[in-house]
């Protein structure tokens, strides 16, 4: 038995466990997938590693300056450009932007978040419920085979810290959840996004060289499918081989939101690069594709968190929360996260502080 329970390892349910713990709480994270950070994501690849989720950092809002300053002090970060360039016509801008990346990957700052939680991975909230003794029952699914940890686990209260379409799935009125609540989570929008992971031999980094790209990472302003392109091994220390990261935009990831061939749609992404940028990018030596179905949410609510309401503690955090003006970037998206974790946490500490846990 936890005194809370926060479902999901992303941005913020990782700072919601982490200033609950802090305070002196018993708290247990519970996570689907095998590691930390969410969409501040990194995947082993050929060589070394890629980030295909959050892109890196940029020093906007507090929450995130504070965090990126805590992971300089730690070397865990790394400046890896003063700008970002935009495509527009067949021209390119550059955009004045302070970028900050973990050269082992973007995944680091979910590792850091995560010292010292509780966290029980390849878990799936499978269903929620109240016990007799006016607490939180959690039933979980194992998702990667390990059954050392329990299926099941009690709290006194729970933080939701996962997309709204995934927390529905067992966030009902079943358990005296009241309509308004449900509402609201089923009225939050999100956009997809198509992410590819691209190596190129080691003798094109010669290439890279003589063109003297003046760019690392590059946004499309007007392109049909591509929505953004790093050169991801720039972010490395001694990397092998030239590794791209490409993103699509939403339309584009909406063509392929069912579908079971996604190297198709990274091939698409990549002529359109190749079209654009370097003809040989439409010949990787090696392709990963990754769908982020969940990717940005498009239409947040415009509070902080979202408590359930009821005579337990429930409530809802992520960037489902923090309303439209944090939308405009990914350090913006980041930002909201983190505030939304907070803000949870304080909800919590506050009505548990109520009942005298």
């Amino acid at each position: 038995m936890f005194d809370v329970v926060a479902i999901g390892a992303g941005m913020a349910g990782l700072i919601c466990a982490r200033q609950l713990r802090q305070a002196g709480y018993s708290v247990a994270v519970v996570e689907k997938s095998r590691g930390t950070g969410g969409r501040v994501a990194t995947r082993r690849v050929p060589g070394g590693r890629a980030d295909h989720g959050a892109r890196y950092l940029e020093p906007q809002g507090d929450a995130v300056c504070g965090l990126i300053e805590d992971l300089l002090d730690r070397d865990l970060l790394k400046l890896w450009t003063d700008n970002v360039w935009e495509f527009r016509d067949g021209e390119i801008a550059a955009i004045p932007n302070s970028c900050y990346v973990a050269p082992d990957g973007m995944n680091a700052v979910g590792k850091y978040l995560a010292e010292g939680l509780e966290i029980w991975f390849g878990r799936r909230v499978q269903a929620i419920s109240r016990t007799d003794n006016q607490m939180w029952h959690l039933a979980l699914e194992v998702t990667d085979g390990n059954l050392e940890k329990p299926q099941e686990l009690t709290a006194k209260a729970v933080v939701v810290a996962i997309p709204a379409p995934q927390a529905l799935m067992f966030l009902n009125s079943d358990i005296g959840l009241l309509p308004d609540f449900l509402d609201k989570l089923r009225s939050v929008e999100y956009d997809p996004c198509i992410a590819i992971m691209t190596g190129y031999p080691a003798e094109k980094q010669q290439d890279l060289n003589d063109l003297n790209l003046p760019w690392k990472a590059l946004y499309f302003a007007n392109n049909s499918d591509l929505a953004w392109l790093g050169l991801d091994s720039s972010k490395r220390i001694n990397p092998s081989q030239p590794v791209f990261v490409a993103h699509s935009n939403a339309v584009f990831a909406e063509r392929y939101l069912e579908s079971v061939d996604l190297e198709a749609a990274g091939k698409e992404l990549l002529d359109r690069a190749s079209e654009s940028l370097i003809p040989w990018l439409k010949e990787p030596e090696w392709l990963q594709v990754h769908r982020w179905r969940y990717a940005f949410c498009r239409k947040p609510l415009p509070v902080a968190c979202l408590p359930a309401g009821g005579n337990l503690p429930l409530v809802c955090a992520g960037d489902l929360c923090g309303g439209d003006s944090l939308r405009d970037s990914c350090a913006s998206r980041i930002e909201g996260a983190l505030r939304s974790g907070l803000a949870a946490a304080s909800w919590v500490n506050s009505q548990l502080s109520e009942t005298g846990v």
